[in-house]
């Protein structure tokens, strides 16, 4: 997995929803690593792009505010990535650092208001 570090390859991984992205990281570069060529298996990748699509549905996009339940929804998705997060280090092994960087996206609409 080639990204933006000085020498092209990463060895810590990020686990990290964003919307339209990838949720997998390069934590040192920050640069989104392609979930096609990340070493893991393919129903491994399958539900970590079902879990990154489902990146931000506490908010409602349109109307840019918080769903009534979005603190709720939002802390079921990061426990979700934090079960895959434990999934690829089991599969990686020791080849890479992964850590998980749950979302906070809902606590901060909260609090705009």
């Amino acid at each position: 997995m080639e990204c933006l570090c000085e020498n092209n390859v990463t060895t810590t991984i990020k686990v990290e929803g964003d919307v339209g992205a990838d949720p997998i990281w390069c934590q040192h570069c920050g640069c989104n690593l392609e979930l096609d060529d990340f070493p893991v298996s393919s129903a491994l990748k399958q539900q970590l792009a079902h879990w990154g699509m489902e990146y931000g549905e506490w908010i409602d996009w349109q109307k840019d505010v918080l769903l009534p339940n979005g603190i709720r929804l939002e802390e079921q998705h990061n426990q979700a990535g934090f079960k895959l997060t434990e999934k690829i280090k089991s599969e990686l092994q020791a080849d890479f650092h992964v850590i998980f960087s749950p979302s906070s996206s809902a606590r901060m609409y909260a609090n705009k208001w």
